[in-house]
């Protein structure tokens, strides 16, 4: 938790309700691959990015 409200005030200053659940996707990612090292970390999001498309529509109703 102590991480998480880090985050928050270092990073990202303000957190919108209408995103929380990606703010915390982000947070629980990134704590899970702290120990890896970047170019790992690169490879596996890029294979996990290969096939996929984010819209900007697709991305704006995730909050409504």
């Amino acid at each position: 938790m102590a991480g998480l409200k880090r985050d928050y005030h270092g990073t990202f200053h303000h957190v919108s309700p209408k995103h929380l659940n990606r703010y915390i996707g982000e947070f629980a990612t990134r704590h899970n691959l702290r120990k890896r090292d970047t170019d790992r970390m690169m490879i596996e999001t890029a294979k996990r990015m290969v096939g996929k498309r984010l819209t900007y529509e697709r991305l704006i109703e995730g909050g409504r």
